[in-house]
């Protein structure tokens, strides 16, 4: 055997070990009274609040590394801890904490005509993996909706995010143990490096899900590579398309919002598609606005027509199918509502997409049309957001149909049992038993 294969068997034997001991935690975890994980989670938040000279001197030695490694402002952005923010994170684990617990509840159920019972009940999922990137409050959101909802969890953060996250399982893992349950509840597997990661994905029957968290690529190999089920959480190609009916005060405020808020992230849009109509009036003022904030602006051959003073350069298939995560935006000029939906079919990731319009009938057009997660009528698409939706923290943005779809809270962390209750009915024609038994389920 190779030094290297050596290596990596020694790695996967490790996180084979932690996901069988998050294993054992997770059925602690599901047991738990809602009072229980709510006390856990409200002293996680007051220990965060208490951590700042623990966490943010790995955050600074973690920035320090981003910059001299070149790792574009987007992820430094999200990397990026200060006090505020990590009150932030605290305040996220409290609302989280305020939610309803998942557990336990009964999605539907009915007495058969024998006299069955049956219902279905939310579960915990048992150990959930999440493999992401840059995202240091991924590590406590993850472990907070994990912990609420009765899960296990194992962390792989990355290289860029090591010292935080370290830092921060630390915290999270001693208030575990603080509180008398498994500190292997929540664990990192970062210490393993890109072969932990690939551990992760081939533990089957040892990790119950895994969830991607981060750029394309990095989602793409997830879901390429696992052997353990996978819910993909997308990359965000998203779009508004401004309608030949939209009010120019709103769609000013809706596309310089979508795309400048905060351009690092994946409910930030990236595409700018405007109406035929609209293109020698509102155009303008909209190229205006975006090139006042330091967007630069990609365009098709009629987007430049109509762009005045404000540079903007020829777009490409390559640039329309880009999710920047920063200050640049592709623009394109439709004849048609039906041209609209069809560029973004063809270069949509599916994430969230945006019309501005005043026509009813053009927004219904709209909602059934478009396959996307979210579909926004008359709002930015930075409201597709789990904590925007009233869900508190939220694991990822959920891109597929299987299982979830759109922003990931705690429901979307349980799947479902069926319990069933008798009497003594029996399905065969022949069961042995007393005359006048109940009758057999059909």
């Amino acid at each position: 055997m190779t030094e290297t294969s050596t290596v990596d068997a020694a790695v996967t034997a490790e996180v084979e070990r932690r996901a069988r001991l998050a294993g054992e935690a997770s059925r602690v975890l599901a047991g738990l009274t809602r009072a229980r994980k709510d006390a856990l989670l409200l002293a996680l938040a007051d220990a965060l609040d208490a951590a700042a000279a623990e966490v943010l001197p790995g955050n600074e030695a973690d920035l320090a590394a981003g910059r001299e490694a070149g790792l574009p402002d987007s992820l430094l952005d999200r990397l990026r801890l200060d006090e505020a923010r990590l009150a932030a994170i605290a305040d996220a684990v409290r609302q989280v904490a305020s939610l309803p617990d998942p557990v336990g509840e009964v999605v539907r159920g009915s007495t058969l005509p024998n006299g069955l019972q049956i219902r279905q009940v939310r579960v915990p999922m048992g150990v959930v993996g999440m493999i992401y990137e840059a995202r240091p409050n991924v590590t406590v959101d993850a472990a907070a909706l994990a912990l609420k909802s009765g899960n296990a969890v194992l962390l792989r953060g990355g290289s860029a995010a090591a010292r935080s996250n370290e830092a921060l399982v630390g915290v999270i893992r001693r208030v575990l143990s603080t509180q008398g349950l498994p500190e292997d509840a929540v664990a990192s597997v970062d210490d393993g490096g890109r072969e932990a990661a690939r551990a992760l994905m081939r533990a089957h029957g040892l990790v119950d899900v895994i969830i991607p968290r981060g750029g394309a690529g990095l989602i793409a190999t997830v879901v390429r590579e696992s052997v353990v089920p996978v819910i993909e959480t997308g990359s965000g190609n998203c779009h508004v398309y401004v309608d030949a009916a939209a009010e120019p005060g709103m769609a000013r405020r809706i596309v310089i919002d979508a795309k400048t808020h905060r351009p690092s992230v994946c409910n930030a849009a990236e595409t700018l598609l405007v109406h035929a109509d609209r293109a020698g009036d509102l155009l303008p003022l909209l190229l205006a606005d975006l090139h006042e904030r330091s967007v630069r602006l990609y365009g098709d051959e009629r987007t430049r027509a109509h762009a005045g003073e404000v540079p903007v350069e020829p777009a490409t298939e390559e640039l329309y199918d880009t999710e920047f995560h920063g200050l640049e935006m592709t623009v394109a000029v439709v004849d048609t509502l039906e041209d609209a939906l069809a560029h973004v079919r063809r270069y949509s990731t599916g994430h969230t997409e945006a019309i501005v319009t005043d026509d009813r009938v053009a927004a219904r057009r709209w909602t059934a049309g478009v396959d996307a997660a979210v579909v926004m009528v008359n709002a930015s698409t930075r409201f597709t957001d789990g904590g925007e939706f009233g869900f508190g923290a939220e694991i990822g943005i959920s891109t597929q149909k299987l299982h979830a779809r759109g922003p990931m809270a705690l429901p979307e962390l349980t799947t479902t049992t069926w319990i069933v209750e008798g009497d003594g009915q029996t399905r065969g024609d022949d069961a042995p038993g007393e005359a006048g038994a109940p009758t057999r389920a059909r």
